[in-house]
Parts: C-alpha cells; structure tokens; sequence
C-alpha cells in the first residue's frame, strides 16, 4: 500500500496517542472527521494498524525484572520448531519471542517481578519445554529506549 503525506502523519498522530479522537485528529491534520475516519478505516482493512493497545509501567505492576533469553534447540527440524514455537507462544512471562540467526536460535524478553520468579519461571516451565538444548539468560540493567512507534515520514 503506498502512503501519502496524510497517511504517514495520521499513522504517527495515531502511533504517540491512539485515544486522540477523529475530530482531534481532523483538527491536526486539516481534514474533516468524515476523511480522518475513512483513512483510519482503510488503515485498519489493510492491516497497516494490527490493535490498539495500552501500554503498561512495568515497574506498577511488578514486572520490572526483564531477562533477554538465548535458546539453542537440540536439533533444526521443522518438527522440533513448530512444537517449541507453539509451546513458548503459551508462556505468558514471555513478551517477545524471535527466532534468529546466529549461535542462537531464539531470543525471549521475559518480564517478571525478581530474580526468584525468573528462577521459579525458568525451573517450572521454560526448562519442561520439548527439545531445549541450552539457554543463556541476560538481564536488563536499565532502560535506554523502549518505543513502539515507527518513524514512517
């Protein structure tokens, strides 16, 4: 889909805050609510918006231990990654999951509350999970960027 000027402004108007309404967002952009609404519409039939989320703190809500976890799996058959993707999917400490390139052949960014649940987490239910061959845990110090926001202009 090609975007013009309008769409790429709607989309980072909508990126920094999906709550503005059609008629704020009509305002910012110099187009009445009625073709604000439309290209949100088109935006959203073609796939470009996927959701509208919130996005929570993660230090108000206990989840501010955050652990970059390497996984090598024991064999590469397509068998062995379809039922180790379907079965990390589950894990509802695991925010990101990535299947990479490298020594490596997953990366996880899990979230927990310390240490002692990352460890309960990693013995309980990460470890149970079919065909692992090894895992490397990093662990966040600080935060120097978190966005979700595309630059599209």
């Amino acid at each position: 889909m090609e975007f013009d000027a309008i769409d790429k402004k709607l989309l980072m108007l909508l990126q920094a805050d999906s709550k503005k309404t059609t008629k704020e967002l009509s305002m910012q952009l110099n187009l009445s609510v009625t073709a604000v609404y439309e290209r949100i519409k088109k935006l959203e039939r073609e796939g470009i918006i996927k959701n509208y989320v919130a996005l929570l703190d993660r230090t108000k809500i206990n989840k501010s231990f955050v652990v970059f976890c390497h996984i090598k799996l024991v064999q590469h058959t397509k068998e062995y990654l379809t039922i180790f993707e379907h079965e990390v999917t589950q894990l509802h400490e695991v925010l990101e999951c990535f299947h990479v390139s490298g020594d490596y052949d997953y990366i996880l960014k899990i979230c927990v509350n310390n240490m002692e649940e990352y460890r309960a987490f990693m013995v309980n239910k990460l470890t149970n999970l079919k065909h692992i061959g090894s895992t490397h845990s990093s662990f966040m110090i600080s935060e120097l960027k978190n966005s979700t926001q595309f630059d599209i202009l």
